[in-house]
C-alpha cells in the first residue's frame, strides 16, 4: 500500500461526452466485444485473477452520481459500476473514486469520461495505491502491505473503497492543514516575540472558514469515524473492516486532525480578538481625543474670545 499523494490533473479532454461505463444496451459509440474478449460480460469479476491493482482518487468536492443511473450497476450504498475490461468503480458522493482492476490507460480513458460529473475538480487530487491478493486460506486483512481477501466478492470491494476513499479525503485534509499551520505558525511567534498580533483580520477569518469548511467535509460528508452502511447487511465483514480501520489508522487520523484544527481556530479566534481589541482601543482614543479637543475649542470659547 502506497500513497503517492497529490498528482496532476487526472481529467483528459472527452469532447463526445461518452461515458465509456453505461450499460452495453445504453452506448451507441461503442463497437461489439471481439471474440476473444478475455472479460465478457457475463464473466465474473476481475476474470478470476488472485491479485488486483487499487487505486483510491480524492478528484473533487463532489461527484454527480445521478448521472450515472444507466450504468451497468453492481451494486448500491456506495455506488459500484463495472469499469474497464475486467475491473470495477466505487464512487462516492462526496468526491473519491476507488478502481479495482483498471490499467493505467483504462485508468486515463475512465477519468476522461468521469470529468463533466465532477463539480470543483481539484487541481491535484490525492492518489493512494494498494493491492489485494486473494488467499482462501489466509486470513482476511492486511499482510506483506497487500490486503488479503478469501475472495474477491462485490462486498468486500465495497468495503476496501470505503476504506481506502476515508484514506484518501484524510490525506487531502491533513496536506491542506500542514500548508494552513505554515503561514498561521510565524503569527504565533510574532506574538511571543513582540506582543503584537495581525493587521489583517480577512486573513485571520480565511484560516478560520478553512478549519471549518476541512471539519464539514470529514465529519459532516465524509464521516470518517462512522462505520459503512453495508456492514448492516453483511455483519460477517465488521471484522475486515476494523483490521482495515486500524491498518489507515482512520480514527487516530481523524483525532490528531481535529486536534490540529482546533489549534488552527484557536490560534485564529485568538489573534483575530487581539486585533479586534486593538482597533477598539483606537477607537476610544480618538474619541478621548475628539473630547479633549472639544473641551480645548469650548475653554477658547469662554476665556479667549470673550475677553
Amino acid at each position: 500500500m502506497t500513497r503517492t499523494g497529490a498528482q496532476g490533473s487526472l481529467f483528459a479532454p472527452n469532447p463526445r461526452g461518452v461515458y465509456p461505463f453505461l450499460n452495453p444496451s445504453e452506448r451507441t459509440d461503442r463497437p461489439p466485444p471481439p471474440q476473444n474478449c478475455p472479460c465478457p460480460m457475463e464473466h465474473s469479476l476481475f476474470n478470476g485473477r488472485d491479485e488486483i491493482r487499487v487505486a483510491a482518487h480524492y478528484v473533487g468536492e463532489r461527484i454527480d452520481l445521478k448521472s450515472l443511473e444507466h450504468t451497468e450497476r453492481l451494486a448500491l450504498a456506495p455506488l459500484t459500476i463495472r469499469a474497464g475490461t475486467c475491473g470495477c468503480a466505487v464512487l462516492f458522493r462526496y468526491g473519491a473514486v476507488v478502481l479495482f482492476g483498471l490499467d493505467p490507460l483504462e485508468e486515463v480513458s475512465f477519468f476522461s469520461h468521469l470529468a463533466p460529473l465532477v463539480h470543483n475538480p481539484l487541481p491535484k487530487p490525492e492518489t493512494e495505491d494498494a493491492t489485494i491478493r486473494i488467499r482462501p486460506g489466509q486470513r482476511e486483512g492486511v499482510e506483506d502491505d497487500a490486503i488479503v481477501l478469501h475472495q474477491a466478492s462485490v462486498e468486500r470491494t465495497q468495503l476496501i473503497a470505503d476504506v481506502l476513499a476515508k484514506s484518501v479525503v484524510l490525506a487531502h485534509s491533513e496536506t491542506s492543514v500542514s500548508e494552513v499551520f505554515v503561514r498561521i505558525e510565524p503569527l504565533a511567534a510574532r506574538l511571543k516575540q513582540k506582543g503584537k498580533g495581525f493587521r489583517k483580520s480577512e486573513e485571520l477569518l480565511n484560516y478560520i472558514g478553512g478549519a471549518l469548511l476541512i471539519q464539514h467535509r470529514t465529519v459532516g460528508r465524509v464521516e470518517v469515524v462512522e462505520k459503512p452502511e453495508l456492514l448492516w447487511s453483511h455483519p460477517e465483514l465488521e471484522r475486515l473492516y476494523f483490521r482495515l480501520n486500524k491498518e489507515y489508522e482512520l480514527l487516530d487520523r481523524q483525532r490528531a486532525l481535529q486536534n490540529k484544527l482546533d489549534l488552527i481556530s484557536h490560534t485564529a479566534t485568538t489573534l483575530l480578538d487581539l486585533l479586534n481589541t486593538r482597533r477598539s482601543l483606537r477607537v476610544e482614543w480618538y474619541i478621548v481625543i475628539l473630547i479633549v479637543v472639544e473641551i480645548f475649542l469650548t475653554l477658547y470659547e469662554l476665556f479667549i474670545r470673550h475677553q
